[in-house]
């Protein structure tokens, strides 16, 4: 996608209308009036032959509206079947859904407009910003209303557009078999909880590893450490506090946490950090994160996005020994938004330092995977993820691991317990790598 051609559809509408179609994974922006034009030739030029699609208005009034269908555009002048076509509007957030009210009119191909639902709505209107609206209550012998709104409730009777896109769906299709093994039963389970209990670093003077967590704003690192926790706990833990990308973030603090179970400390230090913003006066500082990687940050250190600790000032650790420094860097990164990683630079991190990518709620962006959490290697979209992640992040797939963190979840899961686990396992692999480097160094 162009990196100007922004969607002007807003996240909770685009889960609205999702939330009404079946296994869809995202909506792709292929078509924006504001930029290709209000031309039949432009909308037909970047949508024929794509499907599903979902096609938006925007008028001056500020109503949101359109249509889906299943059906690829064309410029055949036909009508084409679709029983599944809807047109919609937006009050707010909620979603007002119109269903095709005879199928065999849900669309029509037209080649002087662009999407055109039953001769009812039509969107970029005879080559310009306009809407044609033509609403139904009922249907006579005479006259067929495919469609049933009020112009009032779908477009408040402003037919001037501002904008119009069309956005491709993009479905979440499942593998036959899973391109990576995992198994989901409780001696598994039990497998990868002692196995990171019995964790021991190849340095002596070692005696824990260090992994730092670093990523934007509610993209879920303190929701991996409480998940992680509450594995061994048996129980929901929240001892760091989650922050959202509405509220910003909520660790200012630079945080070491440790997890005991039975009555031990794992051999694991989660470090936390203030999060990634798109405005660097916001967020953590670059250099800060460096000072934590090189173990020259304190515990408790509370962070100033615009002043990173100096190594004259008083905390600044200056002979920080291997212990005490970042032995991996995880980042978190929210499945659902990929596509804005290019918003927040991630740091240049230390040569030699092993890097992986935390891929989270992986449910909210597939649904097979809502469905069942074990579809997570199964569903092709997933995989997408993963590779786009990678691209971006520029590591190999092999270091990206998804994960769901504990949320809405009022038991323990197992399944979920075991991608935790997985994670966890994968991050000490590379330690042992970071371990073997410095050995033979």
């Amino acid at each position: 996608m162009n990196s100007k051609m922004m969607p002007k559809l807003k996240e909770n509408q685009q889960k609205a209308i999702c939330s009404q179609l079946k296994n869809v994974g995202k909506l792709n922006l292929i078509y924006k009036a504001s930029i290709h034009g209000f031309t039949s030739a432009a909308f037909h030029q970047h949508c024929d032959n794509k499907s599903p699609t979902v096609s938006v208005g925007y008028n001056k009034s500020g109503f949101v509206f359109g249509g889906y269908t299943r059906q690829s555009f064309s410029q055949s002048g036909q009508w084409v079947k679709d029983n599944q076509a809807f047109v919609f509007s937006f009050s707010g957030a909620k979603l007002n859904k119109y269903p095709v009210t005879d199928a065999t009119y849900a669309v029509k191909m037209t080649n002087n407009s662009g999407p055109n639902f039953g001769d009812t709505l039509i969107l970029a209107y005879k080559n310009g910003p306009n809407v044609y609206s033509n609403p139904g209550s009922h249907r006579s012998l005479m006259y067929h209303k495919y469609y049933n709104f009020t112009a009032e409730k779908m477009h408040g009777n402003d037919l001037d557009l501002t904008d119009c896109e069309v956005y491709q769906v993009e479905e979440c299709l499942k593998f036959e078999n899973p391109w990576r093994e995992v198994t989901w039963t409780d001696e598994e389970k039990k497998k990868l909880m002692e196995r990171i209990e019995s964790y021991k670093p190849s340095i002596s003077s070692v005696s824990e590893a260090r992994v730092l967590l670093v990523g934007a704003v509610g993209a879920g690192k303190s929701s991996f450490f409480n998940s992680f926790k509450s594995v061994f706990r048996g129980h929901f833990a929240g001892q760091a506090m989650a922050g959202n990308i509405i509220s910003n973030t909520t660790t200012t603090q630079f945080r070491s946490f440790q997890i005991k179970h039975q009555g031990k400390l794992l051999p694991l230090v989660i470090c936390d950090t203030m999060g990634l913003e798109a405005d660097e006066k916001e967020g953590i500082h670059p250099d800060d994160i460096t000072n934590i990687i090189n173990g020259h940050i304190p515990d408790r250190y509370q962070f100033n996005p615009s002043d990173p600790l100096q190594r004259e000032v008083q905390g600044f650790c200056k002979n920080p020994e291997l212990k005490d420094k970042i032995h991996c860097v995880t980042y978190v990164v929210d499945a659902t938004k990929i596509s804005i990683i290019l918003f927040f630079v991630f740091p240049v991190l230390l040569p030699g330092i092993p890097q992986l990518v935390m891929l989270t709620k992986i449910d909210e962006a597939c649904p097979l995977v809502k469905e069942d959490i074990r579809n997570v290697y199964k569903s092709m979209y997933i995989k997408e993820l993963m590779e786009e992640a990678s691209a971006r992040i520029n590591v190999p797939v092999s270091c990206v691991v998804p994960v769901k963190n504990y949320n809405k979840e009022l038991k323990p899961d197992m399944n979920i317990d075991i991608l935790l686990l997985n994670a966890v396992d994968q991050i000490l692999n590379f330690v042992d790598d970071f371990f073997d480097d410095q050995e033979s160094e």
